[in-house]
């Protein structure tokens, strides 16, 4: 692993290079995620794909530098976004393929809207384009597993003295009223890659009208996966389908 310095932020990433004049598979985690919580399916997948891989701690995550600010605001998906693209031109990196489970798959979103000429194809997994109900529910859950039960003293193992702030980032910006109104829908039309969309149809953080919305909305070929029996990790929960269909996504853009 290394740090870098991307918008005066210390990130640390994990660069695993596997082949020359390949993609990139960049891994955006989830909201309470890091670099060592993807386990190994990073290596996985770029070892299925012939591509090469990075995956960072966003900041305030894993052993990236903590937070600057107190409070999130409705915009913080889109800031996320950029610090991505910024670190992909940092990185040098010219045929970019983002995988983002959950918030990151939010911003993998919000990439390749903003910056489509950067991105190749993106995978997610339970990403969020809009706020449900069911979403609440999960967080609301969350936190009072979060007062409750191990949960704190878990999380601490990745995240150390941030791990406080990191977690009510997440949970109190999700449960306040002004978060009600976040949309990134408006970003989906500027999407011309490629978009594999992937959930589990228990997922208990999101509905199907997620996923259609995605497909229904981006300009590109879009991909919709729903897994049986399984909730917000698809790539924990079912690893072989996951490899298999996203290496098989990818291997149909690349080879």
């Amino acid at each position: 692993m290394e740090q870098l310095v991307v918008k005066n932020i210390a990130l640390t990433i994990q660069h695993i290079h596997i082949a020359d004049n390949r993609p990139t598979i960049i891994f955006l985690h989830d909201s309470l995620g890091c670099i060592e919580l993807w386990r190994d399916f990073p290596q996985a997948l770029g070892k299925a794909t012939n591509c090469n891989v990075v995956v960072y701690d966003r900041q305030g995550y894993g052993k990236s530098a903590p937070f600057g600010i107190a409070e999130r605001n409705n915009d913080y998906m889109e800031l996320e976004a950029d610090v991505l693209n910024d670190l992909i031109m940092k990185l040098g990196i010219k045929d970019v393929i983002l995988f983002g489970h959950s918030d990151g798959g939010s911003i993998a979103l919000i990439a390749a809207g903003k910056y489509p000429q950067n991105i190749r194809a993106v995978i997610t997994e339970g990403a969020h384009i809009f706020v449900e109900e069911i979403t609440l529910q999960g967080i609301r859950a969350g936190a009072e597993a979060y007062r409750t039960t191990n949960l704190k003293e878990r999380l601490q193992k990745y995240h150390g003295d941030k791990t406080e702030a990191m977690f009510w980032a997440w949970a109190k910006t999700w449960l306040t009223d002004k978060f009600r109104t976040w949309n990134i829908e408006s970003f989906l039309p500027h999407i011309q890659c490629p978009v594999l969309v992937i959930q589990g149809d228990k997922d208990e953080y999101g509905t199907e009208a997620q996923v259609d919305g995605i497909v229904n909305q981006t300009s590109g070929e879009a991909v919709k996966l729903m897994i049986p029996e399984i909730g917000h990790t698809p790539h924990k929960e079912a690893r072989e389908t996951v490899l298999k269909e996203s290496a098989g996504f990818i291997a149909r853009l690349i080879d």
